[in-house]
């Protein structure tokens, strides 16, 4: 019997690579290509996002100081945290916030909720006509926010709106731009708005769901009922907490909609919005205010849609 140690191996080739020639290290032609197709995404992310919030930023942290009396010169100097305090101290500011964010407690499910039922009812074998329904409960997302405010503005006008007219016929003599009803007028505008749009994305996740489970679920016996509920809303849950922090951020955002009905009434004053606050104090050339104010919002914003994320992942096990 033959040693193995004493075998002879057999010849390995080694393969080298020419001279001159090196593999490719994240360098070269292959990074230039990559850089070639980011481009056109980073820089106009860094020119038009990352610059101004660095911009308002920095400015959040200035002052405007003046000497030699009433007609000296001004000048802008680091303050610190100074324009955040008078923006927690702001009366105003607190009113707008606690004020959104009744608004988003209502609004914001009363919205996903009844994007959800067109969603299923969309999704359903039952209903005929679904291009027409698709296409009409999309059509509102395609008017833009301002031109839809102007719209239900004539609708809400006692003097202009049909609507107003017809009930109060009947004896019903509504104020939709009265001080209790003004804000859900409001609501009900970005409800309008946003509801197709919402409703496009769970329907969107509704077709991706294969169709052998409701197949499966209707051998076992469960209803459509029971399909809707039991299969379809978990399977969507990731589409709908995505829709709920987007009407987060769009809650906070809240700009438009009542800068056009405070034309017709005096029941939203200049800071009814944390947005409309930031934009009145900017009018009034504090701008360094102005950029704290908004940096506030942004930082809430983030709070709160990140933490609700979180908390829904929590839930889910994820």
């Amino acid at each position: 019997m033959t040693d193995i140690a004493t075998r002879t191996p057999r010849a390995i080739r080694v393969v080298q690579p020419p001279k001159g020639r090196r593999r490719p290290h994240g360098g070269g032609p292959r990074a230039a290509t990559i850089a070639a197709f980011l481009t056109p995404f980073f820089l106009p992310f860094v020119l038009f996002y990352l610059v101004p919030v660095g911009y308002a930023l920095w400015q959040s942290f200035r002052v405007v100081r003046r000497t030699g009396g009433q007609y000296g010169t001004s000048y802008t100097t680091f303050g610190g945290f100074h324009q955040y305090v008078q923006v927690f101290q702001n009366d105003e500011f607190w009113s707008s916030i606690g004020r959104i964010g009744l608004f988003g407690v209502v609004q914001v499910p009363v919205m996903l909720f009844v994007a959800l039922i067109m969603a299923l009812l969309l999704d359903t074998p039952l209903l005929r006509l679904k291009p027409f329904f698709r296409i009409t409960a999309f059509m509102p997302y395609a008017v833009p926010g301002v031109i839809a405010a102007i719209m239900w503005s004539y609708l809400y006008s006692p003097q202009l709106s049909p609507v107003v007219d017809l009930l109060n016929g009947i004896g019903l003599k509504p104020d939709f731009l009265g001080p209790g009803a003004v804000l859900w007028s409001t609501a009900n505008v970005s409800t309008w708005l946003w509801t197709g749009y919402n409703m496009l994305i769970m329907y969107s996740a509704l077709q991706s769901i294969p169709q052998e489970l409701y197949e499966a679920a209707r051998i076992d016996g469960a209803s459509n009922w029971t399909i809707a509920w039991r299969i379809k809303v978990p399977i969507i849950a990731p589409s709908i907490v995505l829709t709920t922090v987007f009407s987060i951020i769009g809650t906070l955002q809240l700009y438009a909609e009542p800068a056009v009905l405070r034309q017709i009434s005096s029941n939203i004053s200049s800071t009814f919005t944390p947005n409309m606050l930031a934009y009145a104090v900017a009018s009034g050339n504090n701008y360094q205010q102005a950029a704290a104010i908004s940096v506030v919002i942004a930082v809430i914003t983030f709070v709160l849609s990140f933490g609700f994320m979180r908390l829904t992942s929590r839930r889910a096990g994820l």
